[in-house]
């Protein structure tokens, strides 16, 4: 049977309760994911824009790019500095987790 929405949320907040709350114990894990939706706005502006990549490669290239580039600036790099590097073949490379 079809339940409310107050129902539905109130089951899953109880199904996945640690998830939830999670940001509370794990002083890793942000309040919001705020992080995540920015890294991904600035891909759907340009797809909205120009109409979408003309080619899968195009498509690929600027994902890699912008990957990339987001990267860096999560880290404090100074991003001209590093495409400078990159266009001398010698790229920074971002410091894993």
């Amino acid at each position: 049977p079809r339940q409310s929405k107050a129902t539905n949320l109130l089951l899953r907040l109880r199904t996945y309760t640690d998830d939830v709350w999670r940001f509370a114990t794990d002083p890793g894990v942000p309040f919001t994911n705020n992080l995540a939706e920015q890294a991904v706005r600035m891909s759907k502006v340009k797809q909205k824009v120009s109409g979408g990549f003309r080619t899968k490669k195009g498509a690929d290239a600027y994902c890699i790019i912008h990957s990339y580039l987001a990267t860096m600036h999560k880290q404090g790099a100074n991003l001209f500095h590093a495409l400078i590097l990159t266009f001398q073949g010698q790229p920074p490379q971002p410091r894993l987790a």
